[in-house]
């Protein structure tokens, strides 16, 4: 039930937001129709609809009411199933027991009455259904209803229901009635009666009776009037006789006793609860129901009236009277009383409808006011008066005598006031009656007496003057009796105590100085001369009710209490040493110690007038002198008892006092005497707590002499008295001004006064000098040793003893509050002043002495060393405590730094010092902005005017102030930049609003010399926040700046704070401006013409300038709150919907939104809160929901701006940010967007190099939602580094939202780009970590070493996937991505331990528990440990070498042209490495796996691994990676039994899988089987491009498993069969059958699986088969009939037989693109090309997109060839194409062309002509220029646009081919294979020579790895000597393709290994596969093989091989060099 009411309020808060859950709700509320038995949950979901209805009133929401349709009608529901079958006990839940309904009809009537108040719209229906139900349950019982839920249903109703019908109301008086009914009368009889009175008079038969009845009930009225005056004259005669009495009464005899008990007895207790509900139920509804619809009115109050005239006999039987005897009489007692009660509330409620001024009327009320206080008198004299119920009824009895006496005017007071004062005494007189009780009679006749003074005072003064002087006589008149008697009784009666008690009250509540002249004189009278002259209960009563008046603040009567009782306090300490002290009674005691102390400090507590607080605080101080004077004079007594219990009324009276204010100088000795006797009778708490001394100290407090001891014990302590009297102390030194005048020169050297206040016996004797150095001894030890008792010679022992007293004053001082001064501001706030003003006042002192000086500065850093200590030991409060705790510091740090200012130099340095100390133990006061501005503005604030002229103390100050300031703003950036940029902002926007140039020119020029960076920062030493580059990046923007822009090395500061400060400005002055023109023009009103203008210019003047503004008009803050959220929930909307937002306006938006809702904060008037937080929120969570790069800095701007101009807001911020961040974490967003589609590299290169399924392109950029989170992230950690030293709540958010990201390592993101960000990320979860270290989360070791544990877990989790490598835009991210880690990495390696390394230190250290809960268990997230200490530490070892190797990566990424090897890391042994790949193992096997790849020539590992695998295979069986550990040529000779995991491992790539294919595995069936499950589990059109090593396969397929797989794909995809077609008939007759045994059987197998995939096809797919292979044979067979036809004839034999070909279909495609459909061939573009024997042909085809714009034709030239080899260039264009996608993947910015190319048949084929181009050749038969010279003419001048973007083309496709030829080796690179499209982009063509072959014979002669010639260097290097920028580029991007290449060596080498069989003239000669490995060299690290490529580069560099070979091309072939 408790969540479900959290809920409810959740949604009353907003029930439009959350309708939802309200129909949830009210989804589990009871169905209609009604279940035979109800459960709980339907119970509770009735409470909390109704619940909801009492807090959501229907005008609020008058907008959308269909909000409370349904919870309306399912508690109307339910409340019309009471009708039905409700009240039987099956129907409610099974062991709901009867106090539990009682309570559910409680809750249940009690939220629908209050859902009727506030909607009164509601009432109508409930008020009819509950008048039903209410009628129901009130008359006669059906089969199956249990009473007792009746009961329990009516007595609900009895306390709280609805408003019933009027309708309604007379049937329910009327079955009330039968409830009531008494002996011999009949219902039906009261009912007709009744009826007939209706039916006669519909008004007055209600207010008159029948004239019988009336008479005889006047008859009784009256004698019952003149009763009570008789009573009470009698009383008044002889009150004072009858009050000293037994006070019994009451009994009349036994006869008249028994038959009223046995009348009492016949009645039941069932029927005296009947009565009880019925009276109450009556009462409800007079109370809700109109008097003229009711006929009942006057029997109703004579059955009221019986039953209050029977309350007299009925409580003057005794118990002994009953025949019932204990719980069974308590309960009919009660229940009688309950019902007497509720008559009595309704006989004086049925008082109001009487007729006014009629005798009736009158007459009536004299009778009803004579019943009450009858019935009133008898509760007083009862036996039963100390029960409860009998106090409330009198206390219920006396209320309805007060409203019946100030009814008609007061005419009834006379009648009152005679019996009352009777009444009064008879109370005050029962012994036990002391009014302790909150609800007894006494405080109950007190309160009736002082409404009845109260309301008579302006009414009948005399009489009022007569009641009050009568009960004060009352005191006086045993006084008299006694001195005429002679006697001398000291038995203080009772009624005089509490009399004089109810007296003092009595002049409290009236407050009218003419009561207290009564009172008053009559008491002091008795104080002094009377009997209470001497010690007894009455004097200590009367002292304290003296004391109460005088806290009116009547000066007359103040003066004369204050003065007999300071009088009266003086003479017990006369009297104290005397002989007489021994015979006095205890009261005299009780007095000195109690009652006088209470008195004073009660008159300190409450006078209020500052002339009188002033005179009080003087007299009191004087009394506490004179006290401790005259106990220094009474040698053998300590004044410690005498002036300790006056301490309380001391601390109170200085409360109010300013201690840093002046004070007059008689007053401050005054202060100084009190601390001097504080002092010397050990009154102080101890200032220190130390171990007891060896050495015995003596304790003796009486003993003459002792005063050294006293001292000592207390420092030291332990405290010796009340501890009332130790926090009264504290208070005093809190509000103590200092004990210096500092106007007096010699203050410390006259000691002549001081000497007064000792004891002249003391003063003699040889015993001085002792008690000076034990003065002296314990001032040094009261300053901790700071100062010898040498060095104190010159001090003697009075100045010691007044020293101590500062010591003493300063430390309590600061240990209370820490030493600030805490006030009301005119706003009600608290303000807080610092006592370091105090403590600095005795350094002021002119001409000190050394030692003088000495102690005082130590009491200075003593005072400090105590407000530290204070502040420390409040680190881990909460809530207002920790608010405290910083208004504390602050006020601290600000007196320091405005103290700086100070005109002594040694105030300053001490101010300097501290200020620094406090910083360092406090890093917090650095981006307190009342620091931060008492910093920048201490300097300006005005000069004392002496040193105005005094240029060289100025500029001294100025000079100190500057090095502070620029110490403290880089300190503050170095931590925190974020919050700092934004205490920047708003201190010059402060510094606007002060229009002070001056200000502006000083401080301006501090911020132009700070600059923050990611590097070395001369402000700073080591690694901080402000090095974090994504922290930087959110300060960036915070700043309003932009990284990309600035650069990460060099953030000048003020310039964007200058910007964004005067945004800001704009922003509020926008908001500011329109409050102020909407309040001046009275709003906006519905019509423009409301505004008043008439016809005339005079009228409309006029009713324009009378116009006021509508008072329900809608104010203008609210209106743009609604607007605000408005707009934000629609851009909320847009972005769920993927919709581009616009950045700006949605930046000017959210600024808009935070400059109202902090203008809103800082008005006075009533906020909007719903709308104020609902802003707030969306504020915060809109930058969530875009998720984009610009969307964050937008939301780090304005929640760096919200935090700073209000810090209050803090939590409400990080509140909200926490709750957005873990939605990102539910909705995988950003950084978490753990989705295999996310992955980057990973998912782009699936399935042909990385296992999985490919998924669709995501359609948000996943690097904008990392960006995002990464400068969230940097925001947050700023936040931490802000909060963690002051806010524990913020921190406990920040450790939430950190529990909710580590709880799983697998929800982080994988993309490569996300490197920098995850271990920022894991950073600062360490860094959280170390907060257990401090103060404040001391108490949370536990769950922040389970936090750390997770870090290690996630951390670790990166290392379980292979790295790859990525490429980003900003040209600053590689760089931050490895100095993240780097970072990460220097806090692990200088990171505490906090655990033992072994567990035997553990027990040493009391941790032996926590180690047996650790160890020997499971632990949550590591599992079973032998031992947590050990195994932790290996996995930080192994953590920190892994991240140290990631930082290597990515630090050659981030710097490939860096050449220098990192040389700090220290080489691992091999047990080592053994270590790290158990450990990694243990942890997640996927680790341990991908170390094998980031160390590949660590054998160690590899072995280790295999081992690992192979043992357990089992658990890792879904790991693909696994597969070359256990599948080994050595497991397929074995036929090992591993090979039986196969068929249930996961799949693995392609390249894997095809790598299973080749000879070394020998067609293993097992291995087999799962290559093609692998090849079947992915679409064939993801298989295609491998179809040549899948030709190749059919080689070893003797079991025909590929084939058949071939087979299958054939059918399931018409492509796929296609290219398999072609392609098996391209490898038709190629091979010699001399050089390759296998390949008679492989031609054999080739035709057959042709002809069976043609046989597979159905007529539909051979019909596309047939047309497909025919057009373009048609086409290819045009070259074989050129080859006779003479060249010049060639061309329009091509356009003769293109005629003749058609395209007659839509379903022909390119067979080298296959989504590009042939519409067309263009006759005229057939182009026979030159060739040595062979005639091959280029034709340009009409084709459209497959699946682009039917539409769209475009052209694309193919060459068709015939008689060459096209499979070689298949394979070279397959790893180009290979790299395409790697380079693309990785997000690199090389390009490369991989061309189509298909063999069609023997030595036949196809090959796309690259579009747009042209060779180099070409180019240089139109210009004798080189490259360099053709690009100028191409694209223009060097340095334009359109140039350098050529170039640039040239400089990534040249950098894409470099690393292709690097491992292709590609020969034959003449001019004429080079090409060159329009864009300047290099593409290479014609592959006949690579890997080991070359031309001429393979001479070699090109020996470059690439081509890089003279020409080209020109472009890529203008200035010759690879030193400029291009090149640069140039080889970064040729080092960052090669090391990705080299991620995926593996599959490339696979791709070519699997074709070496093929018989391609590559593999003709040497080791090709070897070189090509070794090309890749996999034994290099990183930076290592960056290393080789740029050597490789520098090496190609216009290489003279590449000149010569180009000379000899041209020689021979003419091709242009």
């Amino acid at each position: 039930m408790e969540a479900l009411t959290e809920l409810c309020d959740l949604i009353v808060s907003n029930p439009s937001l959350f309708s939802d859950k309200l129909s949830w709700i009210c989804s589990r509320c009871p169905p209609e129709p009604l279940p035979s038995r109800l459960t709980r949950s339907h119970l509770n979901a009735v409470l909390t609809v109704s619940r909801f209805l009492s807090k959501c009133p229907s005008s609020s929401f008058s907008t959308n009411i269909t909000v409370f349709t349904a919870p309306r009608s399912h508690a109307l529901f339910f409340l019309r199933s009471l009708l039905t079958c409700t009240f039987q006990f099956s129907f409610w839940p099974h062991n709901f027991s009867l106090d539990s309904v009682s309570s559910f009809f409680s809750d249940f009537l009690r939220y629908l009455t209050v859902a009727t108040e506030i909607s009164p719209d509601f009432v109508p229906e409930v008020g009819s259904l509950f008048g039903q139900v209410l009628f129901y349950a009130l008359g006669p019982r059906s089969t199956g209803e249990d009473s007792g839920i009746v009961n329990a249903f009516l007595a609900s109703a009895a306390e709280t229901s609805p408003l019933v019908a009027d309708v309604d109301a007379e049937l329910l008086v009327v079955r009330l009635m039968e409830h009531l009914r008494t002996d011999g009368e009949d219902a039906v009889t009261m009912t007709s009666s009744a009826s007939s009175e209706n039916s006669n008079s519909t008004s007055t038969s209600v207010n008159t009776p029948s004239k019988v009845k009336g008479k005889e009930e006047m008859d009784d009225g009256s004698s019952e009037v003149l009763s009570v005056v008789n009573r009470g004259r009698l009383s008044a005669r002889s009150s004072l006789d009858q009050l000293t009495g037994d006070g019994g009464g009451g009994c009349e005899g036994g006869e008249v006793v028994k038959p009223n008990v046995v009348t009492f007895e016949d009645e039941s207790i069932e029927e005296l609860e009947r009565q009880v509900i019925a009276f109450k139920l009556l009462g409800k509804v007079l109370s809700k129901t109109g008097v003229a619809k009711l006929a009942h009115i006057e029997h109703i109050r004579r059955v009221a009236m019986k039953q209050l005239k029977s309350l007299p006999q009925f409580l003057m039987l005794r118990k002994r009277d009953w025949r019932e005897q204990g719980a069974a009489l308590k309960m009919r007692i009660t229940t009688k009383l309950s019902g007497c009660q509720a008559a009595g509330k309704l006989q004086t409620k049925l008082i109001t409808f009487l007729v006014s001024d009629t005798k009736k009327s009158k007459d009536l009320l004299r009778r009803t006011l004579a019943l009450l206080l009858d019935a009133a008198e008898a509760c007083v004299f009862s036996s039963w008066r100390k029960l409860k119920i009998c106090e409330e009824l009198f206390g219920t009895l006396l209320v309805g005598i007060t409203k019946i006496t100030v009814t008609r005017g007061g005419q009834l007071l006379r009648v009152l006031l005679i019996p009352l004062k009777p009444l009064v005494l008879t109370t005050c007189a029962q012994a036990g009656v002391l009014g302790n009780s909150k609800n007894s009679m006494f405080e109950a006749i007190t309160k009736i007496s002082c409404d009845i003074i109260q309301f008579g005072w302006s009414t009948d003064r005399a009489l009022v003057d007569t009641f009050i002087m009568g009960l004060a006589s009352c005191i006086r008149e045993r006084n008299d009796c006694d001195e005429q008697d002679g006697n001398e009784n000291t038995d203080i009666p009772v009624v005089h105590l509490n009399l004089v008690r109810l007296l003092a009250d009595l002049s409290v509540f009236v407050n009218k100085w003419e009561v207290v002249d009564m009172i008053l004189p009559l008491f002091i009278e008795s104080l002094e001369e009377g009997e209470a002259s001497a010690p007894n209960q009455l004097r200590l009563r009367l002292l304290d009710a003296v004391s109460q008046m005088a806290c009116l603040g009547f000066e007359k009567s103040y003066r004369e209490t204050v003065v007999l009782m300071t009088r009266s306090y003086l003479d017990k300490l006369k009297n104290l040493d005397s002989a007489e002290s021994k015979t006095m009674p205890p009261e005299a005691t009780t007095e000195r110690l109690e009652t006088l102390p209470a008195g004073f400090l009660l008159i300190a507590s409450r006078i209020t007038s500052s002339k009188l607080r002033s005179d009080y605080c003087h007299r009191l101080l004087s009394l506490c002198s004179d006290i401790g004077l005259a106990a220094e004079s009474k040698t053998g007594r300590s004044g410690a008892d005498l002036l300790g219990p006056l301490l309380p009324a001391v601390a109170e009276i200085c409360s109010d006092i300013d201690p840093n204010t002046a004070v007059a100088p008689a007053l401050l000795k005054l202060y100084r005497n009190l601390w001097f006797y504080i002092v010397r009778f050990g009154l102080a708490p101890p200032i220190q707590q130390k171990k007891q001394s060896s050495k015995s100290v003596s304790t003796v407090l009486n003993s003459a002499g002792s005063s050294g001891s006293v001292t000592l014990q207390s420092i030291t302590g332990p405290y010796m008295w009340d501890i009332q009297w130790f926090e009264a102390v504290q208070h005093i030194a809190q509000r103590t001004p200092p004990l210096v005048i500092v106007n007096s020169v010699k203050w410390l050297e006259d000691e002549s006064d001081l000497n007064s206040l000792h004891n002249p016996a003391s003063r003699r004797g040889t015993g001085n000098e002792k008690v000076i150095l034990s003065q002296r001894t314990a001032l040094s030890t009261s300053l901790g040793g700071r100062v010898d008792v040498a060095a104190m010679s010159s001090i003697s022992g009075v100045k010691a003893t007044y020293l101590l007293a500062v010591v003493f004053l300063e430390i309590i001082r600061f240990s209370r509050n820490g030493g600030a001064v805490v006030g009301v501001s005119d706003s009600d706030s608290l303000t807080y002043k610092s006592s370091f003003n105090c403590v600095f006042e005795y350094l002021r002192t002119p001409n000190l002495t050394p030692a003088d000086f000495q102690c005082l500065t130590a009491v200075v850093h003593k005072a400090f060393e105590t407000a530290v200590s204070w502040l420390e030991d409040r680190m881990t409060e909460t809530g207002k405590e920790a608010d405290t705790r910083e208004s504390v510091l602050s006020c601290h740090a600000r007196f320091l730094i405005e103290s700086m200012s100070q005109r002594e130099d040694h105030i300053r340095e001490i101010s300097v010092t501290l200020l620094t100390q406090l910083k360092d133990k406090f890093p917090q006061i650095l981006w307190n902005s009342s620091c931060f501005d008492s910093l920048l503005f201490s300097v300006h604030k005005g000069l004392p005017s002496s040193l105005v002229n005094d240029p060289g103390w100025v500029a001294s100050v100025r000079s100190l102030y500057q090095k502070i300031i620029r110490e403290w703003i880089s300190n503050a950036l170095s931590h925190a930049p974020c919050t700092s940029q934004g205490l920047l902002q708003e201190m010059l926007c402060h510094l606007n609003s002060l229009q002070r140039p001056q200000h502006a020119t000083d401080v301006i020029s501090l911020l132009s010399e700070v600059q923050i960076c990611t590097g070395k920062n001369d402000c700073w030493s080591g690694i901080r926040t402000a090095n974090i580059p994504y922290v930087i990046a959110s300060a960036a923007a915070a700043s309003g700046g932009n990284l990309e822009v600035i650069g990460p090395h060099n953030f000048e500061v003020l310039s964007t704070a200058i910007v964004s400060a005067t945004l800001k400005c704009n922003y509020v002055g926008e908001i500011s401006g329109m409050t102020r023109l909407y309040n001046s023009i009275g709003g906006f009103q519905n019509s423009p013409l409301s505004i008043g203008f008439g016809s005339g210019v005079n009228q409309g003047l006029g009713n324009l300038s009378s116009h006021e503004p509508t008072s329900n008009k809608e104010p203008l803050n609210e209106i743009l709150l609604a607007k605000f959220v408005q707009q934000l929930q629609e851009i909320v909307g847009t972005a769920e919907r993927d919709e581009l937002i616009d950045k700006v306006k949605f930046r000017e938006l959210c600024s808009q939104a935070t400059a109202l809702l902090l203008s809103n904060m800082a008005c006075e008037s009533k906020l909007d809160i719903e709308g104020s937080s609902q802003l707030l929120r969306l504020l915060c969570w809109c930058p969530a929901y875009i998720s984009t790069p610009d969307a964050m800095e937008t939301g780090i701007f304005i929640w760096t701006w919200l935090v700073s101009s209000a810090p209050h807001l803090g939590s409400l911020v990080l509140a909200e940010l926490v709750d957005a961040w873990l939605w990102t974490i539910d909705r995988k967003r950003g950084l978490f967007t753990s989705d295999i589609s996310f992955s980057g590299p990973a998912a782009k290169l699936r399935p042909h190099l990385i296992p999985g399924e490919p998924d669709s392109e995501p359609e948000k950029n996943v690097v904008d939602g990392i960006i995002a989170h990464r400068l969230w992230l940097g925001f947050l950690i700023d936040r931490f580094e802000v909060v963690r030293h002051d806010s524990v709540e913020q921190l406990m958010l920040l450790g939430r939202m950190l529990q909710g990201t580590m709880k799983s390592p697998f929800h982080f993101s994988r993309h490569p780009a996300v490197t920098g960000t995850f271990f920022t990320l894991m950073l600062f979860g360490l860094k959280f970590c170390s907060c257990q270290f401090q103060h404040n989360l001391k108490n949370c070791k536990m769950g922040l070493r389970l936090l750390e544990d997770r870090v290690y877990r996630a951390s670790l989790g990166w290392f379980a996937y292979m790295y790859e490598w990525y490429e980003t835009e900003n040209k600053f991210s590689a760089q931050s991505e490895a100095q993240s880690v780097s970072i990460f990495v220097n806090h692990l390696v200088n990171e505490p331990l906090d655990v033992p390394t072994d567990d035997s230190s553990l027990k040493e250290r009391g941790f032996e528990k926590e180690s047996n809960t650790v160890n020997n268990q499971c632990h949550p997230i590591w599992g079973r440990m032998d031992s947590y200490a050990a195994d932790r530490e290996k996995r930080k070892r192994l953590l920190l070498m892994l991240c140290q190797h990631e930082t290597d990566r990515l630090d050659v990424w981030a710097q490939p042209l860096n050449t220098k090897e990192n040389t700090i890391r220290s080489k691992i042994n091999p047990e080592k490495w053994t270590e790290y790949v158990r450990t990694a193992f243990d942890v997640d096997p996927r680790i341990a796996l991908s170390m094998s790849f980031r160390f590949p020539t660590i054998s160690v590992v590899t072995s280790e691994i295999v081992h690992l695998v192979q043992k357990n295979l089992l658990d890792i069986r879904s790991i693909p990676e696994a597969l070359p550990f256990f599948i080994t040529p050595k497991a397929v000779d074995e036929n090992s039994v591993l090979l039986q995991q196969l068929p249930h491992w996961a799949s693995c790539s392609i390249t894997q899988a095809l790598e299973f294919l080749t000879p070394p595995y020998k067609g293993h069936p097992r291995v087999m089987s799962y290559v093609l499950r692998v090849l079947e589990s992915y679409p064939p059109d993801r298989v295609t491009f491998f179809m040549p090593q899948l030709i190749q396969a059919l080689r070893y397929d003797d079991e025909k498993l590929v084939e058949g797989y071939l087979l299958r794909a054939a059918q399931r995809s018409n492509i796929f069969a296609h290219i398999l077609i072609w392609h098996l008939q391209g490898e038709t007759c190629i091979t010699d059958p001399e050089n390759d045994p296998n390949s008679n059987s492989f031609q054999a197998i080739l035709p057959i699986i042709r002809q069976k995939i043609i046989d597979g096809f159905s007529s539909g797919d051979r019909d596309i088969f047939e047309r497909e292979f025919n057009f373009f044979d048609k086409v290819t067979s045009i070259s074989g009939a050129l080859y006779s036809l003479p060249k010049e004839e060639r061309r329009a034999g091509i356009k003769r037989e293109l005629e003749k070909i058609s395209v007659d279909c839509d379903d022909l495609y390119l067979p080298t693109a296959t989504n590009k459909l042939v519409r067309g061939i263009q006759v005229d573009s057939g182009i026979p090309l030159q060739s040595a024997a062979k005639v091959p042909i280029m034709i340009t085809f009409d084709v459209v997109d497959r699946h682009g714009d039917p539409n769209d034709l475009k052209p694309q030239a193919c060459i068709f060839k015939v008689g060459d080899d096209c499979r070689q260039d298949v394979l070279a264009l397959q790893v180009i194409s290979l790299l395409r996608d790697i380079f693309e993947a990785n997000g690199l910015n090389l390009y490369l062309f991989p061309y189509g190319v298909l063999p069609t048949g023997p030595e036949r084929g196809i090959i796309e002509v690259v579009p747009n181009t042209r060779s180099r050749n070409q180019m240089g038969e139109v210009t004798d220029g080189g490259l360099y010279e053709i690009f100028q003419q191409d694209f223009g001048a060097v340095g334009s646009t359109s140039f350098e973007t050529a170039r640039e083309m040239f400089i990534i496709s040249s950098a894409g081919y470099a690393v292709a030829s690097l491992l292709l080796q590609p020969k034959d690179r003449h001019n004429g294979n080079l090409l060159f499209d329009h864009f300047g982009r290099l593409v290479h063509i014609d592959f006949g020579f690579i890997l080991e072959t070359s031309p001429g014979g393979n001479l070699r002669f090109e020996r470059a790895h690439f081509k890089l010639s003279h020409e080209m260097t020109q472009l890529l290097d203008p200035s010759g000597s690879m030193k400029s920028e291009t090149w640069s580029q140039f080889v970064s991007l040729c080092v960052k393709g090669y090391l990705s290449a080299r991620r995926h060596m593996h599959s490339i080498i696979t791709t070519v290994l699997l074709m070496v069989d093929s018989g391609l003239p590559c593999f003709s000669r040497g080791d090709p596969i070897g070189r090509l490995r070794k090309r890749f060299h996999p034994e290099m690290t990183e930076r290592e093989a960056a290393n080789f490529m740029i050597k490789t580069c520098m090496d190609a560099y216009d290489k003279w091989s590449t000149a010569g070979y180009d000379f000899i091309q041209y020689w021979q072939q003419g091709i242009e060099k």
